[in-house]
């Protein structure tokens, strides 16, 4: 199972996915998109050493980066399965056609885990934004993400 994105930075949205699919196979594997067309604010190995140790509590989950098509990332790692967290029903019409084309290119299924309601609204877009305008994400981030946060933007707003 790969659960996929960009984690930039990691949430406790994206905490709640990888944790329940975790209990539900045997190993997960959180894979962090690496798209140099986009500058994130924080670089990949920055976002996998965050996602390293956030995800530590569970034994079956390991973190690597991945570029180009998620299906080659699956088939090179003989993953037959995604999941990914679906927070309101724009997420699914998108995912959706990700989940078909997958399937298309790769016979990958995708699973949909509806996101715990306590994280429905939250993406990494929204908490960059509000840390940035100085806001407190602490309830919505691990400790050390909010506090790489806050070094990362100090300074920056306004």
């Amino acid at each position: 199972m790969v659960c996929p994105g960009s984690f930039d930075p990691v949430t406790n949205g994206h905490l709640d996915i990888i944790g329940r699919a975790a209990r539900l196979y045997d190993e997960v594997v959180v894979a962090v998109l690496v798209n140099s067309s986009k500058a994130g604010l924080f670089t990949i190995d920055e976002r996998l050493d965050m996602l390293r140790e956030v995800t530590k509590q569970y034994p079956n989950v390991r973190v690597e980066a991945f570029q180009g098509l998620l299906v080659d990332f699956c088939k090179a790692n003989d993953i037959d399965a995604v999941v990914k967290g679906i927070r309101a029903a724009s997420d699914f019409d998108y995912e959706l056609q990700m989940a078909q084309m997958n399937v298309g290119l790769a016979g990958v299924e995708t699973l949909f885990m509806a996101t715990n309601p306590l994280y429905s609204f939250v993406s990494s877009s929204l908490i960059k934004d509000v840390a940035k305008w100085g806001g407190d994400v602490t309830q919505h981030v691990p400790e050390l993400v909010a506090t790489r946060l806050h070094e990362r933007l100090a300074g920056r707003s306004q």
